[in-house]
């Protein structure tokens, strides 16, 4: 009697952009379609994460003499960590999210359904951000390194404040552009590793050229307006921009029309246009 070889299972195929497209589509669709609780939780978690991320990156910026370039670049590496986290653990995240458009365009979500999850999707985000705040207050880490660690935290969300209105605008089209294309190109990964590695580089190089993003913005800015009143040697001209307006109006909303902007229609968009969009003209019979 003959014994059957065992089958060797074929290496996962590289995704090129027309199936990454599919995948796209098929995602916004389970996206847009979750219900609420499990919508609200897993955005909950993204606003930790991207929070976790953004205080890695505040150690990271921490007494570091190494010059302007390299410490963005390794701060950028060290905000990965949040979009790793969101990647491959699974949650919900606003930015990443635009590119739920790409089925609208396609029909196979409606526009209540697609604002809908960005609305539930933004307030877990916002939820979820404060809470991490709240966390890394009570447990005093702005106090290490004789509270070095806090005046980073006060001195970069008072930068942020200060920024005029249309400058935060363009800086989060940039941003969420670059955003939305680690998510674009995990798309095509067929392993936890390829996932990490299409997330890196786009991610690093937003935080490296001091791009702004809504969700870690929502980190920031509220911790620095705690810890102004916390940490020592605070002087008033670095604090007195960290104001609530300042905060809702000068840098959340515009980073988060400039998000909504570079990554729904600089990515979703054009990648809709260049491999969806033939498809459905091929398949419309002419009249």
């Amino acid at each position: 009697m003959s014994v059957e070889a065992p089958r060797e299972t074929p290496p996962p195929r590289f995704c090129a952009g027309p199936e990454m497209a599919q995948r796209a589509l098929d995602s916004g669709q389970t996206k847009a379609g979750l219900p609420f609780l499990p919508t609200l939780v897993l955005a909950l978690l993204a606003g930790i994460y991207i929070g976790l991320g953004a205080n890695f990156y505040e150690i990271a910026k921490t007494g570091n003499q190494l010059g302007f370039g390299v410490q963005q670049v390794l701060g950028g590496l060290c905000f990965s960590l949040g979009l790793i986290l969101v990647g491959i653990g699974g949650a919900e995240l606003f930015t990443g999210n635009s590119l739920i458009v790409m089925a609208w365009f396609s029909g196979r979500v409606s526009g209540t359904a697609l604002v809908r999850n960005w609305a539930i999707v933004y307030l877990g985000n916002l939820l979820g951000s404060l809470l991490l705040v709240a966390l890394v207050v009570a447990s005093e880490q702005y106090s290490l390194a004789d509270n070095a660690v806090g005046m980073t935290a006060v001195k970069l969300a008072a930068a942020k404040c200060q920024l005029p209105f249309t400058v935060v605008l363009a800086r989060g089209i940039l941003c969420n552009a670059l955003v939305c294309l680690a998510v674009w190109l995990c798309y095509s990964a067929c392993s936890t590793t390829d996932k990490v590695m299409a997330i890196l580089f786009p991610i690093t190089g937003f935080v490296a050229c001091g791009f702004e993003h809504c969700v870690a913005n929502m980190y920031f800015i509220p911790l620095g307006m705690v810890l102004k009143s916390l940490v020592p040697g605070v002087d008033l001209a670095t604090s007195s921009s960290l104001t609530l307006r300042a905060f809702l109006v000068g840098n959340l909303l515009p980073a988060t029309l400039g998000n909504i902007l570079g990554g729904a229609l600089m990515v979703g968009g054009v990648y809709w246009v260049a491999y969806i969009l033939p498809a459905v003209r091929r398949s419309t019979p002419p009249e």
